[in-house]
């Protein structure tokens, strides 16, 4: 019977670490199957997962002695919290640990996006020479919009200031007053955003509240040109209006790391869609972000489980 079981991957380490003082069921393959990952949580104290794993109220009931849920990232939607708090179960996110490694990413995408030439790699390839096509757009002089202005939008706006990019933020729940508003732009609404921004970066939760918040028609007042990049959660784009969007030349790139399902199954309405930068929910993962972040939740695991 394990103390603590780890149903997806993290640092070797920080799991040997663990192993020191508890016995530790660190098999990423759990994350596949739910009836074997109920199974190894029947007598867990605590459990850490990344996003895949579906903490529901079910695992919740089946897990007795769960005590401490470790979260190898910073969002939460794939955990019931409410669950968990009827449960007196604490859930302890990676805060601070992926922040360098999406903001990289954010960054990474927007020039890719705006220059466009590393998107005709295959045409180069097979002979093709359109370089007056491919003559892109700098990032000096152009506008971020920054949806949502927590700890990593913060960050990606510190980047592209050096980068020499204006910057604009929308964030109802972030005060007027606060200092992290010195030198960007607070919008009063996310439509005033969209319509002036060249390029748009999501930094928002998945709720009720947004999902679709990108839709048909905030799409359409978005900059004709613009380029979108989602490294928060799937859901908040609606993917059929983003791949009309796309198809259509309104917007000239998008770079998704979230999707509304992961994986996508075949037929998906972005299969084939020009200016689309594609990836599988790794924004937040680097070898370096991969350390932080296994030890900042493993620590927490641990100090809590020994109280």
């Amino acid at each position: 019977m394990s103390d603590i079981v780890i149903s997806e991957f993290m640092d070797a380490p920080a799991v040997d670490w663990l192993r020191r003082d508890f016995n530790v069921t660190y098999d990423p393959t759990l994350v596949e199957d739910a009836a074997r990952l109920q199974e190894a949580c029947a007598g867990a104290r605590g459990l850490i997962v990344r996003n895949r794993t579906q903490v529901t109220e079910a695992l919740i009931a089946a897990s007795p002695k769960l005590r401490a849920v470790g979260r190898l990232g910073v969002g939460l939607d794939n955990i019931n919290l409410d669950a968990c708090k009827a449960r007196d179960v604490a859930v302890f996110p990676a805060t601070g640990g992926n922040t360098v490694s999406v903001a990289e990413y954010v960054i990474t995408a927007v020039l890719m996006l705006r220059r466009g030439a590393w998107l005709g790699t295959a045409e180069v390839l097979a002979g093709a020479w359109p370089r007056q096509r491919m003559m892109g757009l700098e990032v000096s002089g152009a506008t971020l919009g920054l949806v949502g202005f927590g700890a990593i939008a913060q960050a990606v706006a510190v980047r592209a200031q050096a980068l020499g990019m204006a910057i604009m933020a929308h964030d109802p729940f972030l005060p007027a007053d606060d200092a992290a508003w010195a030198g960007v732009e607070r919008c009063e609404t996310l439509d005033d955003l969209l319509s002036a921004a060249d390029a748009v970066s999501l930094h928002v939760p998945l709720t009720a509240e947004t999902r679709n918040l990108l839709d048909t028609a905030r799409l359409s007042r978005m900059k004709k040109g613009a380029v979108l990049i989602n490294t928060a959660r799937g859901g908040i784009i609606n993917e059929a209006a983003l791949a009309e969007a796309l198809g259509s030349g309104h917007l000239a790139g998008a770079a998704l790391d979230v999707f509304d399902a992961e994986p996508l199954a075949g037929g998906s309405a972005l299969d084939g869609v020009p200016g689309l930068i594609a990836t599988p929910h790794i924004a937040g993962v680097t070898v370096e972000s991969n350390t932080r972040i296994s030890w900042i939740t493993v620590e927490n695991v641990a100090r809590h489980l020994r109280k």
